[in-house]
């Protein structure tokens, strides 16, 4: 079974404490850190291989959920909280599972289940989970969106518009917010107001991006990510 580096990062010292007791007989899950706020996570995350992380989100100074949309490749996330008013950012958000306190065992074996579910759905050593939809918010509910009806990411003053195959799609989400949301080995930011989807891309031709659906600028500080783009022959780079 692969192993699983994880970090717990909780502001709570009895929360860590529950959770190492709880993964500890759990053979293939590998702990890499305590974190007790969001700088300690963020150094974890960039100084080892991390594939799962449970964050709480009501943490000092950080918010779990700021720091994970502060996070352009994050590791799989499991919630943690008191507080059952964050569910429908945790959904927006593409985490794993979305467990409050007080957490019982019986409980957390299930998040791991899917944890493991979602592992075992890698392919060829890549470790980007295996998604082919996103939730976005509209009025009061969450939308289902299956990636591969996006031809477009439009950010407008207020809102982000989705070029569907059959339709246009309005949500109060920003770009950024979207940007983040979206998995990066298949959507690529080509100008502030503009993600596009890297299998609908035909050329890059001078300042602009070709697709299959519409041509659209490259922005100044994004160029230099596009070429990178290009110079991998399609592969983007994740450092």
């Amino acid at each position: 079974m692969q192993t699983v580096n994880y970090l717990i990062v909780d502001d709570e010292p009895q929360a860590r404490k529950l959770f190492q007791a709880y993964l500890a007989g759990i053979g293939n899950y590998n702990l890499i850190k305590l974190c007790a706020n969001a700088m300690e996570a963020y150094e974890a995350l960039h100084t080892s291989k991390i594939d799962l992380m449970f964050l709480d989100i009501k943490m000092p100074v950080v918010s779990g959920t700021d720091f994970l949309r502060s996070l352009k490749n994050p590791p799989l996330v499991i919630f943690t909280t008191a507080f059952n008013k964050y569910a429908m950012e945790g959904y927006e958000l593409n985490v794993i599972d979305y467990l409050l306190k007080p957490i019982s065992l019986p409980r957390l074996m299930q998040a791991l289940e899917k944890v493991n579910g979602r592992m075992q759905k890698t392919t060829d050593g890549n470790i980007f989970p295996a998604i082919n939809h996103i939730f976005i918010k509209q009025e009061n509910k969450l939308v289902k969106i299956n990636l591969d009806e996006i031809l477009l990411v439009e950010g407008m003053q207020n809102y982000v518009k989705l070029h569907l195959k059959d339709k246009v799609m309005i949500t109060a989400n920003t770009m950024k917010v979207m940007d983040d949301l979206l998995p990066a080995h298949k959507f690529l930011r080509v100008h502030r107001s503009f993600i596009v989807p890297v299998a609908e891309i035909s050329a890059i031709a001078g300042n602009a991006v070709e697709t299959t659906y519409k041509n659209v600028p490259i922005g100044l500080s994004y160029k230099n990510e596009v070429l990178r783009y290009a110079r991998n022959g399609g592969g983007k780079s994740h450092m």
